[in-house]
């Protein structure tokens, strides 16, 4: 998992059959301080973030955990909206 703020939001209105009824946020990732590390990214919403929100992201297979994403086309999710934390 890393952490990372969402500073966008993506529309689509061609895409992949298996992305219709998600939300695409672009996401940037953040280090412990807040600071921007790395470029922006997009990922899909799994828990209803929205602009300027800290959320928790994860790549990769573990993303389609879940039996009903097994078969989606998303590499990279948000799994969670960030309330405090301690550096």
């Amino acid at each position: 998992m890393y952490m990372a703020k969402v500073v966008g939001n993506v529309v689509a209105t061609r895409k992949d059959e298996s992305l219709v009824g998600y939300k695409l946020m672009v996401v940037k990732r953040i280090n412990s301080k807040c600071e921007f590390i790395d470029d922006e990214e997009v990922a899909a919403d799994y828990v209803g973030a929205g602009i300027g929100d800290y959320v928790l992201i994860c790549r990769g297979s573990a993303v389609r955990v879940d039996e009903s994403k097994q078969k989606v086309a998303i590499d990279m999710a948000i799994i969670g909206i960030i309330d405090t934390f301690d550096a």
